[in-house]
């Protein structure tokens, strides 16, 4: 039995197809593209001409790849910026008519299956208290639970309104960021942000989205896409601080020539970092793991139950 799952993002399309297997969901086909779907919306309101057109091409290019590759059902699910958008309807209206049916995740939803897809990934079963940072285009997730004798005990949950797209828009319009634009901008994520961890409180920290697996690719100078080795890895608080330092002062054709760095993220992969990094400091953790899963890994389980 085969599922895909397409995952309709601020910033990006993500396309999952998993197969049933020896009782769980095997990943066999992966792929990406970038579409800026909500580029500019904090400020207009609306999801853009180019971006709802490059989107729509995306969702219809991967809803044929998984029928192809043998998907018995599939789902595209959008989050914050179509949540946020007044003319989100039109854009839904638009991929009902080629056949490719989007239903728009609410905030709690997004949550809840992220939340899931790290406390059921066996790489993480030891731990007895996580926190989970998912940075978007338009937002960004944060969840501390502890494990208890019956499941997870949420003990913070929140939606940031702290995207890349979002602060390219208002905090870092220019590609060269400066050094007091950067200072500026650590003042008002941190007030958003608005809590402050003692240390140690946070338990492990796992990263999900774009940012942490790209800074992982950067690192380690991938030539390729390689899941196997990005799952799981190690950032420290100390080398995302650097990379922001080297990476913000760089032209976005500078930052494309960077070995690892996949097509596309150049314009928003330093600022993903900016956020790892304040996120991070606001848990106080030294490090953090890096996961390549995301809610639509734990959609595929639910397809038959969920409430979409």
């Amino acid at each position: 039995m085969r599922r895909a799952v397409i995952d309709v993002g601020s910033n990006s399309v993500l396309l999952l197809v998993s197969e049933f297997s020896n009782n769980s969901w095997v990943p066999v086909l992966e792929d990406t593209a970038i579409t800026a779907l909500g580029e500019g919306t904090k400020q207009t309101g609306l999801l853009s001409e180019r971006g709802i057109t490059d989107t729509l091409a995306a969702v219809d290019d991967f809803w044929r790849i998984a029928l192809e590759t043998g998907a018995e059902k599939v789902v595209a699910g959008a989050t914050m910026a179509a949540r946020i958008a007044t003319n989100t309807s039109e854009f839904l209206m638009q991929a009902s008519r080629q056949k490719t049916p989007i239903i728009v995740l609410s905030g709690d939803q997004e949550a809840e299956l992220g939340f899931e897809s790290i406390v059921n990934d066996p790489l993480f079963s030891g731990s007895n208290r996580i926190s989970i940072v998912d940075p978007g285009g338009q937002s960004t997730e944060m969840v501390t639970a502890s494990r208890t004798a019956d499941g997870w005990d949420v003990d913070f949950r929140r939606s940031y309104p702290i995207g890349t797209l979002g602060l390219k828009s208002t905090n870092f319009p220019n590609e060269e960021v400066d050094g007091l634009s950067l200072l500026r901008a650590s003042g008002v994520i941190d007030d958003l942000i608005g809590v402050c961890y003692r240390p140690g409180q946070c338990g492990e920290v796992v990263i999900l989205g774009a940012a942490g697996t790209n800074l992982v690719s950067v690192r380690d100078q991938l030539e390729s896409w390689q899941p196997e080795v990005v799952h799981g890895a190690t950032l420290q608080y100390e080398e995302i601080s650097k990379a922001v330092g080297w990476m913000m002062p760089m032209s976005d054709q500078e930052r494309r020539g960077i070995p690892g760095l996949e097509k596309g993220r150049e314009n928003t992969i330093h600022i993903g970092a900016f956020i790892l990094e304040r996120f991070l400091f606001a848990l106080r953790a030294e490090s953090c793991r890096v996961s390549v899963r995301g809610w639509r890994h734990a959609l595929l389980a639910k397809l038959d139950e969920y409430p979409l």
